[in-house]
């Protein structure tokens, strides 16, 4: 089982624009092309995490079939201070606190599958500063944003990650590091 970061940030290391927004990566071109392999890698999940922040932007931005559709009735925590919708059809439980414990949820609801934090940056810095992160695989996107959610504000310095593949998906670079 591994606890695995996967998302898409622009070339300067950002998850989304200062207003929270993801339009500039929907906008890239070839970006089709770019998720071609989340089939494959879903296939691997056996439960999901997410932010606040992003949860609330795929709830305003997806029509209610998408979670369905994509996620299946795949187990998800999203960790929040703040009341947000419901998603229909999700399997949600809304979250705070510390990791750690949630994480012990996450791995038993996965099974022999994987754990997917799909974001933000923040979230995904509470599981590495926990010792609970594995791997980060990041879409890098010819775009710069010079500003916004950044993809891992935390130091993590270069004794802790190893780079094990490097891939170009049309337009966009996949990066995946392992950390230690």
């Amino acid at each position: 089982m591994t606890t695995r970061y996967y998302t898409a940030a622009s070339l300067d290391g950002y998850l989304a624009d200062p207003n929270n927004s993801l339009d500039w990566l929907l906008a890239v071109s070839e970006a089709d092309e770019a998720t071609d392999d989340i089939g494959e890698f879903l296939r691997e999940i056996g439960a999901l995490c997410l932010g606040a922040t992003t949860y609330e932007w795929m709830a305003a931005n997806n029509p209610p079939e998408y979670w369905r559709e994509n996620y299946g009735d795949r187990p998800c925590w999203v960790f929040t201070h703040r009341e947000l919708p419901v998603i229909a059809d999700a399997n949600v439980r809304f979250v705070q606190g510390v990791v750690e414990p949630v994480h012990e949820q996450m791995v038993a609801a996965a099974g022999d599958r994987d754990i997917w934090l799909i974001g933000g940056g923040e979230l995904a810095g509470s599981f590495a500063d926990a010792g609970l992160l594995d791997e980060v695989i990041v879409g890098i996107t010819p775009v710069t944003l010079g500003g916004g959610a950044p993809l891992l504000p935390r130091r993590i310095l270069s004794d802790r990650m190893t780079l094990v593949e490097v891939e170009r998906m049309g337009q966009f670079a996949k990066l995946t590091y392992r950390l230690g």
